[in-house]
């Protein structure tokens, strides 16, 4: 019985649809079946597209956590978590934020993100679980990714979320899904059916993983980690990183390489540091203290410092 009720509901979702564009795509070529899923995939940006109202809504949600001192957490199953983990796992060296400020957990835990362990998503009670052991709060943000909408997992995480009075986010690729409905916000970029029926990881985790590159980019951005279009908290933490910390300085500030790698020297790797010294030629402590004023904008910094300097100037003339 269960079985049947679960295969109508299946029946009733979008993801699962046969898609007719590719009904005969086991007799075509390798470059017809790559022309064919090329051609399903352009659909998937002007779905997201369609969301953005609600995209910006959640980022503003996000931001507020975040200037709160609380966190982003992603909560999904398959490859709906492991996406939320990888984009969680990003942020750290990617805009120096520290661990568990955005956090990402998956269905069956961190071996199902090598392991698949499909079973997981169907006890909504390891949902609310999880969310236990990291003590939520009511000032989190709690994303439950599911192309279906109807992960038992995801559907207790967010139904614990609520009763704790956090904000609840639900992503999803299907119009008005269960977890839409419970939801405050609801994001949902309906994709079609897949190239290969029910193969969600394809159109489906394309539209999740741009949506989630959003939240936390768009997030970050409004928090003061970028100058410009630059990743000004880049963690140079590998040689990789420190050399584009170097590019960073450079072209922040129109510098040489060796003046770029002296600022870093100078500021013990810290990119946003070394550019405010760069650019007003502040010493290391003055430039963390004008910072630090700037709640950690380095484009305040910089903007405030150059009128301090007019100011400055006008009162000597």
């Amino acid at each position: 019985m269960a079985r049947s009720i679960l295969m109508a509901e299946l029946d009733q979702l979008v993801s699962e649809a046969r898609n007719p564009a590719t009904m005969q795509i086991d007799l075509m070529s390798t470059t017809e079946i790559l022309a064919a899923m090329n051609s399903e995939d352009t659909k998937v940006a002007e779905a997201v597209k369609r969301e953005l109202p609600q995209i910006a809504t959640a980022v503003d949600r996000i931001v507020e956590a975040f200037q709160a001192g609380a966190r982003l957490i992603y909560m999904g199953a398959g490859t709906s978590g492991r996406l939320g983990v990888l984009d969680a796992s990003e942020c750290p060296p990617t805009f120096g934020v520290p661990e568990g400020m955005v956090i990402g957990l998956i269905a069956g835990g961190d071996l199902a993100l090598r392991h698949p362990i499909e079973g997981a998503e169907d006890d909504r009670n390891e949902g609310q679980k999880d969310l236990e052991k990291i003590a939520l709060t009511a000032q989190d943000v709690v994303v439950g990714i599911a192309v279906s909408g109807r992960t038992p997992y995801v559907i207790g995480a967010l139904e614990h979320a609520k009763a704790v009075g956090a904000t609840t986010v639900a992503l999803s690729c299907n119009p008005d899904s269960t977890i839409a409905r419970l939801a405050d916000i609801a994001i949902s970029p309906v994709v079609g059916p897949e190239a290969l029926t029910g193969s969600t990881r394809l159109k489906s985790g394309t539209a999740q993983k741009l949506v989630l590159n959003m939240l936390t980019t768009a997030s970050m951005i409004r928090i003061g980690k970028t100058y410009q279009n630059l990743m000004v908290d880049v963690n140079a933490s590998n040689e990789k990183l420190l050399a584009r910390a170097v590019r960073i300085v450079m072209q922040a500030t129109d510098c040489t390489p060796q003046q770029a790698e002296a600022a870093l020297e100078l500021t013990d790797n810290d990119v946003k540091l070394a550019i405010l010294v760069r650019l007003t030629g502040l010493d290391v402590t003055a430039a963390r203290n004008t910072l630090q004023s700037a709640g950690g904008f380095l484009r305040r910094a910089i903007e405030g410092k150059g009128a301090q300097s007019i100011e400055m100037s006008a009162a000597k003339g």
